[in-house]
């Protein structure tokens, strides 16, 4: 089990949503003279995709060496192929993560990309349109998605390059001794920097190996550290007993509690959130949900000097089964700017009254308690027992 390492001074850009990343993401594939490496949950068939996959063919085709990883189920079988294709007759190469679930039901939920060894990106944001469902790609949204990645340039990338290296080689042929290599080399990917130095920033992921809580631990970790103020933004809320009793005790020792939650999505999803409300309320801990547009943006702040942006959701697929990447910054200018979004988003959305929600009809408070019976008995399955933690 691997607690996060940081290092120091990395330039750590917030990028919201796709109006600011896609364009930065554009610029740097387009600025690449050695390398990229791309994975991603979902690349879609719309005219935002096609730009990324339109600059990531100009790279191959210019003597880059590309390679990008899609998940089977977010991208689908005939994208896959279909990008496969393109990419090698441009000189690129892709790889599909888990076909036909051969590595069980794990799924690569990471949304990565390192450029050159020099400049990273890491975040929430799939490759597709931001006003389209994540769902539903015909669906149109009456706002764009709410979402978050960052830009990251300085030591971290090498932390970064690594793994995204390293996955590249998990999915092709490996003898024994290459993945011996691999397990040695992931070992020492960072050396953690005095935590006095500015700027500091680790990279947290979440696989099925060494990191089973590595991205748990950090939030847990952090919230016990709170003395102020946690403000947390999630679409799927749905952790283990430890995250959310660190919630409540947190704002049980008077740190101010903010959960903004997405609502709307799938009702099966809000119904299992909704099953956790009455306990935190009542510990002191705000919940707002965000009904505007699609939340999806996987992002926290901690008294203004701890903050995370990253693929990892509150739920149990994300803490327990898939993997997963997340950037973890401690820097009060960083966390300063993504706590003003927040709490931006936090005054657009609709805040859930304590009083209001102890007089929810006794129906609505059985289907909650069903999803949740429901949603807990699958995952405990599914991780062997472990979701219950």
């Amino acid at each position: 089990m691997r607690s996060v390492l940081f290092s120091a001074h990395n330039r750590v850009t917030l990028l919201h949503s796709g109006e600011e990343y896609f364009p930065a993401l554009i610029a740097a594939i387009d600025a690449a003279q050695m390398e990229i490496y791309l994975e991603t949950y979902i690349f879609a068939s719309d005219d935002t995709a096609d730009l990324i996959k339109g600059a990531l063919i100009a790279a191959a085709r210019r003597g880059v060496q590309v390679n990008i990883i899609t998940d089977w189920i977010g991208t689908g079988t005939k994208k896959c192929k279909e990008l496969q294709q393109e990419l090698s007759e441009a000189g690129g190469n892709q790889r599909t993560f888990n076909p036909w679930f051969h590595r069980g039901i794990s799924r690569s939920h990471r949304k990565i990309c390192v450029v050159d060894r020099k400049t990273a990106f890491v975040g929430g944001l799939n490759i597709n349109d931001d006003m389209s469902s994540d769902d539903d790609a015909k669906m149109r949204l009456p706002a764009p998605r709410w979402d978050f990645a960052v830009q990251i340039v300085g030591p971290l990338v090498n932390s970064i390059h690594i793994e995204a290296e390293a996955q590249w080689a998990r999915l092709g042929p490996l003898n024994l001794k290459h993945r011996w290599d691999l397990f040695r080399e992931a070992r020492s990917t960072s050396s953690a920097s005095s935590e006095d130095a500015p700027t500091l920033a680790g990279f947290v992921v979440r696989d099925n190996l060494r990191n089973r809580r590595t991205i748990q631990r950090a939030y847990l970790k952090a919230l016990g550290a709170a003395r102020k103020s946690v403000l947390l933004a999630n679409p799927y809320f749905a952790p283990g007993r430890k995250l959310r009793d660190a919630l409540s005790s947190a704002a049980n020792r008077g740190v101010e509690v903010t959960l903004l939650l997405g609502v709307g999505q799938f009702r099966m999803q809000d119904a299992v959130a909704h099953a956790f409300y009455s306990k935190l309320l009542r510990n002191g801990v705000n919940i707002v949900e965000y009904r505007k547009t699609q939340l999806h943006a996987k992002v926290a702040v901690v008294d203004d000097s701890w903050a995370t942006v990253g693929s990892s959701n509150y739920d149990g697929l994300s803490l327990f089964v898939n993997q997963e990447a997340n950037v973890v910054v401690k820097d009060a200018a960083f966390s300063t700017a993504l706590r003003k979004q927040i709490e931006r988003a936090v005054a657009d959305a609709v805040r859930i009254d304590p009083n209001d929600y102890a007089n929810t009809p006794w129906y609505a408070r059985f289907w909650y308690g069903a999803a949740y019976f429901l949603y807990q008995g699958v995952f405990r399955i599914i991780t062997l027992g472990r979701y219950s933690e």
